[in-house]
């Protein structure tokens, strides 16, 4: 059988500065830019991934994002010790929650913040 390991996610934007400089501020993610086949790329590092900036422009046939929550991908999950205080700061910077930190089982705390493109991130607390 083979093995899969994650490698990367991969968000579109129009506006590519503006997501990286969101998941830098908020997030503390590393941002790492180069250059890539004479254009500028923007990559992300954020808790030990990958995350792929592309940007999109005007009749590129890329389709407006959905609503939350949709079918297919619907989040991505992001491990975090002390989920309150953590949350409280996401709020001192202005981050929208779709979801406030909530107990859902015995030992685990969740929230879901909104990143930009209608991007849903959930931070997990398994250690409450």
């Amino acid at each position: 059988m083979s093995t899969y390991t994650w490698d990367h996610i991969h968000l579109r934007t129009t506006n590519p500065d503006a997501m990286a400089k969101w998941f830098e501020e908020k997030l503390g993610a590393e941002v790492i830019r180069t250059m890539q086949e004479g254009k500028p790329r923007i990559d992300l590092k954020l808790g030990g991934a990958k995350i792929f900036i592309a940007p999109v422009a005007a009749g590129d046939g890329v389709n407006d994002a959905p609503k939350i929550p949709y079918r297919g991908l619907d989040h991505f999950g992001l491990a975090v010790n002390g989920i309150d205080a953590i949350a409280a700061d996401l709020k001192a910077k202005g981050v929208e929650f779709t979801r406030e930190p909530t107990t859902v089982r015995p030992g685990t705390r969740v929230c879901f913040i909104k990143a930009p493109e209608g991007v849903s991130i959930e931070l997990l607390d398994r250690n409450v």
